[in-house]
């Protein structure tokens, strides 16, 4: 799978365990694994700081204030490298964008987030995932992690994926969770983690498997 260039693209639900899910991937099928390390490649590559991508991380803002703000900010000692008259958030977007598709061009990896899936629809071996879980396995979850009160994670819950899907639905041409968005969604709280990895695995199998029976 590794010398096939497969990428793996993880979109997830806040608590659902995808990150962990994609770092048990990337062991077993000795691939690198992008989260946030995305950001630090997309600043190197466009000269964009990286606290801005950062504050703008799966964080849509269309307010102009805010905008013209950090576009100040942005140009001390940080010119971007992409037109100076295109809003902040657009900028930052499509440098993560080229940052996405620069990634994938090294190399077999797994991309978490960040519209990752729609930065490579046309990529011959990206596979899109999308994992979710019940609310109440999520809200355990994130408890136990941040050591909140039950009230408190559901609170962080809500927010989070509200943010992740007005990110996703406002720079894609899909909907964030919906099913023909992408190629396997998948619900962690009815496999368990581990088992959610192996299943994700078996699909890449089956999947290539396929793709040479086509050849």
């Amino acid at each position: 799978m590794k010398e096939m260039n497969t990428i793996i693209t993880i979109g997830r639900q806040f608590g659902s365990g995808g990150r962990e899910i994609g770092n048990m991937i990337a062991g077993k099928l000795d691939i690198p694994l992008y989260d946030k390390e995305m950001l630090a490649v997309a600043a190197k590559e466009s000269g964009i700081c990286r606290e801005l991508f950062e504050a703008h991380d799966e964080k849509p803002n269309n307010s102009f204030l805010y905008s013209l703000v950090m576009d100040t900010y942005n140009t001390m000692g940080h010119p971007p490298n992409i037109c100076m008259d295109m809003p902040l958030n657009h900028k930052v977007f499509l440098a993560q964008f080229d940052a996405i598709k620069k990634i994938a061009d090294k190399g077999a990896c797994i991309l978490i987030g960040r519209c990752a899936d729609y930065a490579l629809e046309n990529h011959p071996g990206c596979i899109s995932i999308f994992i979710h879980a019940n609310l109440a396995t999520r809200i355990r979850r994130i408890a136990r992690i941040y050591d909140l009160t039950d009230a408190k994670a559901k609170d962080m819950i809500l927010k989070a994926d509200k943010k992740r899907a007005t990110y996703y639905n406002y720079y894609t041409n899909k909907k964030w969770g919906a099913a023909e968005s992408y190629d396997l969604c998948l619900d962690s709280s009815k496999l368990g983690i581990k088992k959610t990895a192996d299943a994700i695995i078996s699909y890449i199998d089956v999947r290539s498997k396929v793709k040479e029976q086509r050849i």
